[in-house]
């Protein structure tokens, strides 16, 4: 059952707080993208792997076709770190049950396209989860270079 969109922000305080959040660009993803070029690693920031689907990866390192997404613990519903909105409950319980069935549909998507994900949670620690990023690159390069031979 759709819960339905509330018209405005329930306070003045909502309001301002919502529009403080970005779209890209957060402290958890400036890290994490730190971490992964301090490794040596290049790759594209906030862009579509695949442009014909509107979902846009974190990290997007285009040869190797792997597409990082930095999910943060609210708006994705991180199993350890969540919480459950005091306002608008429904309403927000909702909207984070479709964000990860959209994260499901995108994975799917990106995976029959040929594309390795990976996804962090943004309570991660960013240079361990630099380390496993420069990991998966590495291993789609030794396997992309064994097929070559």
């Amino acid at each position: 059952m759709a819960v339905a969109r509330p018209a405005g922000a329930s306070s003045a305080g909502v309001r301002k707080s919502m529009q403080a959040n970005k779209g890209r660009d957060t402290k958890p993803e400036l890290a994490l993208r730190s971490a992964v070029h301090a490794l040596g690693l290049r790759y594209r920031v906030s862009v579509r792997p695949l442009p014909e689907v509107r979902r846009t990866a974190d990290l997007v390192f285009t040869k190797a076709k792997l597409a990082v997404f930095l999910d943060g613990c609210f708006w994705h519903g991180c199993p350890d770190h969540h919480t459950k909105s005091a306002t608008n409950a429904a309403y927000w319980a909702e909207k984070i049950v479709r964000n990860r069935e959209r994260d499901a549909e995108t994975d799917r998507k990106l995976t029959e396209a040929g594309w390795q994900i990976m996804r962090v949670w943004e309570h991660e620690n960013p240079k361990e989860a630099a380390v496993h990023i420069a990991e998966q690159v590495q291993s789609i390069r030794q396997k992309d270079s064994a097929h070559k031979k």
